[in-house]
């Protein structure tokens, strides 16, 4: 079945950097878009950004310019590099895949504060 597992998550001050990662099972990852949403306190589930099986990336407003997101087809992975991060950047982070429905892992809390 499909598995997708998140890690690289913590608490970082702002201005901080952190690399989160997707590591994928259970479906062809090559061909399948991948990305990442976000939830913050009190707010609902956001888009962050996705890659697609051709590496063509796509971000929100609110992150372009800071975080990059990237995969790695041979290790089933996907990452979001994460800079100049923000105390609003704070959320449980997804990843979610097109496998082909979509399908999510269960989430790595990023923690923007001083």
């Amino acid at each position: 079945q499909v598995q997708l597992v998140e890690s690289g998550g913590g608490l970082v001050q702002p201005g901080g950097s952190l690399r989160l990662s997707c590591a994928a099972s259970g479906f062809i990852f090559s061909l399948a878009r991948v990305g990442w949403y976000r939830q913050g306190p009190g707010k609902e589930r956001e888009f962050v950004a996705h890659i697609t099986s051709g590496g063509l990336p796509t971000y929100a407003d609110s992150v372009k310019g800071r975080f990059t997101i990237f995969r790695d087809n041979a290790k089933n992975t996907v990452y979001l590099q994460m800079n100049s991060l923000k105390p609003e950047d704070t959320a449980v982070y997804y990843c979610n895949a097109d496998a082909p429905l979509p399908s999510w892992g269960q989430g790595t809390q990023v923690t923007v504060s001083s």
